[in-house]
């Protein structure tokens, strides 16, 4: 799906906005993706019952998409846990062949994007200053001497920042 990110994504934010053509392209679109997605998982005899369970999920919580943030991510988190509920309805538990262990990990977009959602909703909490600061250090992995260079700081004001910005982010995790 991550290749037809732009297209599914532009169709989205206009089916948001009332153009029932591209809402009916949209969902057109992502039912193929979808049958692939759960014949792979669960084989063609439930496939067709997910599509339609997760089309009508779409369709029912489309409000809560935020248009920020890839489309694909947000369908796959749906998808994701239309197949947790068929696991527990049969008690079964997945199982995946060592020969398709790269899928397993390929589809992970998700929940990386929802992880960057998370921090920066976390980081836009502090002044802009500690959270340029824990971007660097922390996301980016810069050493603190690049980082003092590049913000015309000390080395320790960069190491006393960002001690104070984490300590403030952990007091906003605790709340």
């Amino acid at each position: 799906m991550i290749a037809e990110e732009e297209k599914y994504r532009a169709w989205m934010v206009a089916a948001l906005a009332g153009d029932g053509v591209a809402y009916r392209k949209l969902l057109a679109a992502v039912s193929g993706n979808l049958r692939v997605y759960y014949q792979r998982r669960l084989g063609p005899a439930d496939a067709e019952d997910l599509v339609q369970e997760t089309l009508a999920a779409i369709h029912s919580r489309r409000g809560t998409y935020d248009t920020s943030l890839p489309f694909t991510a947000w369908v796959y988190g749906i998808a994701r846990y239309k197949i947790i509920d068929v696991y527990r309805r049969n008690k079964r538990r997945p199982t995946v062949s060592i020969d398709d262990v790269h899928e397993l990990f390929a589809n992970d977009e998700a929940e990386a994007a929802n992880a960057k959602r998370d921090i920066e909703k976390r980081l836009a909490m502090l002044p802009e200053k500690q959270a340029d600061l824990v971007r660097n250090i922390k996301l980016e992995g810069l050493s603190v001497e690049q980082v003092a260079a590049r913000m015309g700081m000390s080395q320790s004001a960069v190491k006393v920042g960002v001690h104070r910005a984490l300590k403030a982010l952990r007091g906003t995790m605790i709340k």
